[in-house]
């Protein structure tokens, strides 16, 4: 039977498949389920993207190279290192917060299946390299300049990524075992945010006189 295209659906049932996925992960998520709150067939999420393994490769490549994204902004030449990579974490954070199911699906397929890693290696790899060159450029200025410590740049993002995701993936932690209601969590996320600022930039200038 053939089935008509219809880029509309194609986008609803990549969205349901990522609202579903990032609730329930890759294995507790099946094609009839996405099909049925896509609100079409399973034929069609097959027709689109062939297997559950693609649909959700689509997915998480998108989340992965999301999650690396926001190093590529804040570019205002007239903003310090400092300033620029300060606002880079705060908008990493925020990031997080409007998708806050992000840490664990990235925690939980990683070290489920770690050939996803790969998935994000080609993401990254696909990124402006221009980019990623001007603020390894702008790093290694400030290294030679003694302003902060030798680091690499995949050091760096990788300090921001995994402070930036604790506070989420220890909310169940703190909802559950200590009682932290949402509004207390909700102050503690600016704590933590403002905390991870000064973590990095201290640990940037640590040792030097």
């Amino acid at each position: 039977m053939e089935i008509s295209k219809n880029p509309n659906m194609e986008s609803i049932i990549l969205e349901t498949a990522e609202r579903l996925f990032l609730e329930k992960g890759f294995a507790m998520t099946s094609t009839t389920e996405i099909a049925k709150e896509a609100g079409c067939n399973q034929a069609l999420v097959h027709y689109y993207f062939r297997t559950k393994e693609k649909l959700f490769e689509t997915v998480f490549s998108k989340k992965a190279e999301l999650i690396f994204s926001t190093f590529l902004q804040i570019e205002d030449e007239a903003l310090s290192f400092e300033e620029k990579l300060k606002r880079k974490i705060e908008v990493h954070f925020e990031l997080l917060r409007a998708n806050p199911q992000l840490p664990f699906l990235m925690l939980n397929e990683l070290t489920t299946n770690p050939k996803r890693i790969l998935a994000i290696k080609e993401k990254i790899r696909s990124l402006p390299e221009s980019v990623f060159a001007r603020i390894d450029r702008e790093l290694k200025e400030e290294i030679q300049s003694g302003r902060i410590r030798q680091i690499e740049l995949i050091d760096l993002m990788m300090a921001v990524i995994s402070l930036n995701m604790a506070m989420f993936l220890a909310k169940p932690i703190m909802s559950v075992l200590v009682g932290v209601g949402e509004e207390e969590y909700e102050r503690m996320l600016e704590r933590r945010k403002e905390e991870n600022v000064r973590i990095i930039i201290n640990s940037l200038k640590a040792g030097l006189m």
